[in-house]
This record gives C-alpha cells, sequence and structure tokens, in this order.
C-alpha cells in the first residue's frame, strides 16, 4: 500500500512538472497556430517574409510580465520590421486575471501592437519548454524554416528599467538581422512560473 501511495504522488509530480526539456537554440520549431484577443487565428507561417521572430511567454497577473509590458511594446517598436513580437499567454484559465476576456482588456489598455495569444492547451508553452513568464525565444529563418536562436531573459534587470546593462533579446535580434549568430544565445528566463493545469 505504501508502494502505491508514492507511486501515485510521484505520477502527481510528474503531471505538474512544467514542460520538460523543450526547444533549444539551433533547434526546428513546428508551427502554432493560437488566438489572438481580436479572435483571428495567428501562425507562425504567417510571418515567412520576416527575417526573425519574436516569441514571448507572458501574463497579466505576474508582476515580472507586467513590469516588461513597455519594454516588449518598445521592442516591437524598433524591431517590429525585421523580428516582430508574438506575445502568447500560457497560464491555465483558473488564474482568473489571465482569463481571455481580461487579455482582451489589457491589450487594450497597453496599446499592444502585437499580437497577444491564449496558448489554452498550454500544447504550445510545453513544446517550446517555456518555464516562467516572461520567457523568450528568438526565432530566426532558415529557408523555410523557423529555429530558435536565442532564448532566456529580456534584458538583466526585471525590477529597474533605468537600471539595464545588458540587453539580452536586443542585442540578439540585432546580431541575427546582420547574418550573425547572438554571442549569448542562452540566459536565464527570470520571472513567474508558468500555472500548468
Amino acid at each position: 500500500m505504501k508502494t502505491l501511495i508514492l507511486m501515485i504522488a510521484a505520477m502527481g509530480a510528474l503531471a505538474y512538472a512544467g514542460p520538460g526539456k523543450g526547444y533549444q537554440v539551433g533547434d526546428k520549431v513546428r508551427d502554432f497556430e493560437l488566438e489572438n484577443v481580436d479572435g483571428k487565428l495567428v501562425k507562425l507561417a504567417d510571418y515567412g517574409d520576416k527575417k526573425a521572430l519574436v516569441v514571448i511567454f507572458t501574463c497579466n497577473h505576474c508582476p515580472y510580465s507586467k513590469a516588461y509590458e513597455n519594454r516588449i511594446i518598445q521592442l516591437q517598436k524598433e524591431y517590429g520590421e525585421v523580428a516582430p513580437v508574438l506575445a502568447i499567454n500560457p497560464n491555465a484559465p483558473t488564474v482568473e486575471d489571465d482569463s481571455y476576456e481580461q487579455m482582451k482588456t489589457r491589450a487594450r489598455e497597453k496599446g499592444f501592437t502585437f499580437p497577444y495569444l491564449l496558448d489554452a492547451d498550454q500544447a504550445v508553452a510545453q513544446r517550446f519548454g517555456a518555464e516562467r513568464t516572461p520567457h523568450t525565444y528568438l526565432l530566426k529563418r532558415v529557408g523555410k524554416e523557423w529555429v530558435v536562436a536565442y532564448t532566456g531573459a529580456i534584458d538583466d534587470n526585471a525590477g529597474d528599467e533605468e537600471g539595464v546593462q545588458k540587453t539580452y533579446l536586443a542585442d540578439a535580434i540585432e546580431a541575427v538581422a546582420a547574418g550573425k549568430a547572438p554571442e549569448q544565445p542562452n540566459t536565464k528566463a527570470i520571472g513567474c512560473t508558468i500555472k500548468w493545469q
């Protein structure tokens, strides 16, 4: 009986262990299709004319995500022609502030100029291996494929935008735009853990 209880507990732990390894730098990324806050479906294939694409797993309620909203808006403004932003909310619907209706409200209030997508079944976040909000992936176009060029944090100071010294994501975008590999292709994503179902 004790063995059975331990096995059930272990299975439960695995069920909530999050996404696992996910995509690494150099991996090809499978296309996906998610609903935007405007009700339209968005997929990677829609961006076939772009050199790069920024995928950011973020949400409404996390203080880290809120702290980065203006920086994400600025990234879209500065680099959107080369590497447009796709923001994805991966959190379970049990988090009320992260509901689809609240996503629409947040996007409208902040004036998002990029898609804010709902990963309703969390399959895309699991495939990517996203762990936190925000967790960033820079994809580069290689032929007809999307390949991970950078993953991790947006910059080195979540708490103080004025105190940022290293702009990891912007540096990676500029490198890819110049046909180079990012000097620092991996950093640690800092933020709230994704709320898995």
